[in-house]
């Protein structure tokens, strides 16, 4: 029996996994899901509200994901696997056990027990734990099953890579196609295709291939496509997708959860050198955020991606460093990629396809961060505007999101984030509290409070959603109604982009002044003011590119408001 058996790339952990020898001579596994809980109440077929508030997903719909990946991953040398799975309430009453089964049907054939059958003769108790017909395993069986070198089967990197194509979310134009045609040759050269065990070029050689491009150059497009693409056409390179961004990946594993056994395929960063030991062909997304572990040259996890896959094509935007601990260049990874004898490709993403396909807006936004600001003339089908104050701002935002548009406000990271909330609440605490003060005789000074973007999804007592959880606020139902930060917007985009200018970077005699000791990130807080600046300019270029068809920008600072003045004319209050 083991115990937190976890699959390939820490995507999922199994309470317990019993191995024993099935009739004929095959392998038997039975994945067990413990839950603690006494009650729960039953939304629909695939959630749960626990009894402290927090919806999860259904416990047979949890552990019949668990048995896909057995059944999807096992290679074609590994012996025969018969997989079951059960789910056990060790603390909850018959009656309860019950409801769960009758919402999900006989047909899924995951029995849930309860404290009652726990205490059934050992006979009765292994037939409802699904093992009464396995004989303990010899050591030989033990260790053939050790020995699996899990892989995703060819039909689901089929399936998953027809899906992923097939997105329109992931369409590709211009010089993303270029690029696409030239990563699909190189692939073709260094990697086997179908139904083949050795890749055209034989010496095994390998390539880098780094593709770079600023905020809306649809790197990401491009990377799930590719991905999309090695599946399909690669199948025997078993590859694997990786992004530092928990954001992204969770909207990657949204964009696949109707295939249960998929997790694995986009596992967490942690796992990157694991993965490179594992897959034939890495796609990596927003590279620059991978952590450098204190190394003065190339990270030491993008170092082993170099040195063992075939071919890894790396994405990156330099000036989307936003941690000190974090980031990594196209000349560190090209010249770790010609000391090892690998070949080395560069592609430049040019075009801009968010902010309306506006090269105007983007090139004003680096101006104004990194060079000389200049006044905002216009763009035909973008609109950037000054809001007052953020009232203007959250009203704007909830018009647009009224008019069916997705809508979101971000901020730098100036306000301290409460993680935790009470058992039960169905509110989100404000955090965030900016005072507007008097415009006139007769007004007096008002203060805007809004909350973070939530760490947990918040429903209502019905289960119906009131704030997404932040990885995916940036796209999920309520997500309008708090406030997104760096971590929650960096990779994706949406239709109106509303950006609070934080106290941490003021504008001040002809030139951006940063201020540490405003932020509420423990990793930035102790840095000088000269060493905090870039990653505070940094962080607002991502905030200021997210909007694909508008922006509206307010700076708690009057000094820079004022600046801003100047350059944008104020929008109008809607």
């Amino acid at each position: 029996m083991y115990l937190e058996y976890g699959t390939p790339g820490g995507g999922r952990r199994l309470d317990a996994l019993l191995i024993g020898a099935a009739p004929g001579g095959t392998l038997g596994l039975v994945v067990v899901e413990l839950k603690q809980w006494q009650t729960c109440r039953i939304l629909d077929d695939t959630r749960v509200m626990r009894s402290d508030g927090l919806v999860t997903a259904h416990p047979v719909h949890q552990v019949a994901a668990y048995r896909s990946f057995f059944q999807h991953w096992r290679p074609q040398d590994a012996p025969p696997l018969d997989v079951r799975a059960v789910v056990v309430l060790h603390n909850a009453a018959a009656e309860e056990g019950a409801a769960l089964s009758a919402v999900v049907g006989a047909d899924v054939g995951v029995p849930v027990l309860t404290a009652e059958d726990l205490s059934a003769p050992a006979g009765a108790l292994a037939e409802l734990l699904c093992c009464a017909d396995l004989a303990a395993p010899d050591a030989g069986q033990v260790e053939v099953f050790e020995n699996i070198r899990w892989e995703p089967s060819s039909r689901l990197l089929d399936h998953v890579g027809a899906d992923l194509e097939g997105n329109s979310a992931f369409a590709l134009v211009g010089d993303q196609q270029d690029a696409f045609v030239r990563i699909r040759a190189a692939a073709t050269r260094h990697l086997p295709a179908l139904g083949q065990d050795t890749a055209p070029d034989g010496a095994g050689q390998g390539a880098v291939i780094t593709v770079s491009g600023g905020p809306g150059s649809g790197k990401t497009a491009l990377a799930v496509r590719l991905l999309g693409r090695i599946m399909r056409v690669h199948p025997a390179t078993r590859p694997r997708f990786i992004t530092p961004s928990g954001t992204l990946r969770a909207h990657l594993l949204d964009a696949v959860r109707g295939h249960s056994a998929a997790r694995e395929l986009f596992p967490a960063a942690g796992s990157l050198r694991g993965a490179a030991r594992q897959a034939g062909a890495l796609v990596i997304d927003e590279a620059q955020r991978i952590k450098r572990g204190g190394a003065r040259t190339l990270p030491p996890d993008l170092a082993a991606v170099v040195e063992h896959v075939p071919l890894s094509v790396i994405f990156l935007d330099e000036r989307q460093i936003i941690r000190p601990d974090e980031g990594t260049t196209v000349d560190e990874i090209r010249t770790a990629a010609q000391a090892l004898g690998r070949i080395h490709h560069h592609l430049e993403l040019t075009g801009s396809f968010r902010c309306h396909g506006s090269a105007a807006y983007t090139a004003w936004v680096d101006a104004l961060l990194y060079g000389t600001p200049i006044p905002w003339t216009g763009h035909t089908g973008y609109d950037l505007g000054l809001a007052e104050d953020p009232f203007q701002l959250q009203h704007w935002i909830e018009q647009a999101t009224a008019d069916g548009h997705t809508a979101r406000t971000t901020a730098g990271f100036c306000w301290q984030w409460t993680r935790t909330r009470p058992r039960g609440a169905t509110t989100l605490p404000l955090d965030i509290t900016i005072d507007v003060p008097a415009t006139g005789p007769h007004t007096t000074t008002r203060a805007w409070k809004a909350a973070w973007n939530a760490a947990d999804t918040l429903t209502d007592p019905d289960g119906n959603p009131l704030a997404p959880h932040n990885q995916l606020w940036a796209t999920h139902t309520g997500g309008h109604q708090q406030i997104g930060c760096i971590y929650t917007a960096q990779g994706l985009e949406y239709h109106h982009s509303g950006v609070i200018i934080g106290p941490d970077l003021t504008w001040t005699d002809g030139r951006w002044t940063a201020h540490p000791k405003e932020s509420r990130d423990a990793n930035l807080r102790h840095l000088t003011p000269a060493q905090y600046l870039p990653y505070a300019l940094n962080t607002y270029r991502v905030l200021l590119t997210r909007g694909t068809h508008t922006t509206r920008i307010h700076s708690t600072n009057p000094t820079t408001h004022h600046m801003l003045n100047q350059l944008i004319l104020p929008a109008h209050a809607p």
